[in-house]
C-alpha cells in the first residue's frame, strides 16, 4: 500500500499543517525514525491523537510525508538539472557539480541532514524501504532520460539494457549517499570525496 498523506490533511488549515510538519521534523531529526514518538509529535503540534490518525495512518506515513515535503523543497531550491549534450566531459562535470550542490545544501540544513541520516540508519525497516522506493519512483524517468542523452553523446555505454543501467545508477547513488552522509565530519573534504564517487560511477557507465 502506498504511503501517501490522506486527502483530509490537505484540507486542513495551512497553519495547522505546518505545526504538524514542524513538530514531526523536529522529532524525526532529533531522535531518528526508530526512536521517534508519534505521541510527542501530537503533543508538540497541539492536536489530538484522534486527529493525527485522521490525517495519517501512523508513524511511517507521517515520516514519508515529511521526507517528501522537505526533500521536495530542497530540490525546488536547487532547481532543475539540465543534462548537457556537448560531450562526455561536460556531461560528467555537470553531474559532479549537481551532486556537490545537493550535498552542500543538505549539510547546510542540520534538520534535513539529520532526517536523511536517520532514514539511512533505519533503511532495513520494511516501512522505510517502501518510503524510499516511493520517493525514488518519480526520479526514475529523469534518470532514464539522462542516460539516454549520455548514450547519444558517447558518455554512457550502450551495450547493456536501459533497465540495468538505471538499476546501477540507483544502487550506486544510494550507496554513495549512505557512505557520504553518515561519515564522520572530520574525514576527507566533501569535494574530494564527491569527485572520487562520481568518477567511480563514470567508470562503471562509460563506454
Amino acid at each position: 500500500m502506498s504511503r501517501m498523506v490522506r486527502p483530509r490533511f490537505a484540507r486542513l488549515d495551512p497553519e495547522q499543517q505546518q505545526a504538524i510538519l514542524r513538530a514531526a521534523l523536529d522529532e524525526f531529526a532529533t531522535r531518528g525514525y526508530r526512536d521517534a514518538s508519534l505521541n510527542r509529535v501530537i503533543d508538540a503540534a497541539g492536536v489530538s491523537k484522534g486527529s493525527m490518525y485522521y490525517y495519517f495512518e501512523g508513524k511511517a506515513d507521517l515520516y514519508a510525508h515529511v521526507a517528501r515535503v522537505e526533500l521536495g523543497r530542497l530540490f525546488d531550491e536547487l532547481g532543475p538539472f539540465p543534462v548537457p549534450d556537448t560531450g562526455p566531459d561536460a556531461y560528467w562535470s555537470a553531474l559532479r557539480d549537481h551532486y556537490r550542490d545537493l550535498v552542500t545544501a543538505l549539510t547546510a540544513s542540520p534538520q534535513l541532514l539529520a532526517l536523511v541520516r536517520g532514514w539511512l540508519a533505519a533503511s532495513e525497516d520494511p516501512a522505510l524501504q517502501q518510503v524510499q522506493q516511493e520517493l525514488e519512483r518519480p526520479v526514475l524517468p529523469w534518470i532514464e532520460g539522462a542516460l539516454a542523452t549520455g548514450q547519444r553523446i558517447g558518455a554512457v555505454r550502450t551495450d547493456l539494457p536501459s533497465g540495468l543501467l538505471v538499476a546501477v545508477v540507483v544502487g550506486m547513488g544510494r550507496a554513495m549517499d549512505v557512505w557520504l552522509l553518515t561519515r564522520p565530519p572530520d574525514e576527507s573534504s566533501p569535494p574530494d570525496l564527491i569527485n572520487a564517487l562520481v568518477d567511480m560511477m563514470r567508470r562503471a557507465l562509460a563506454p
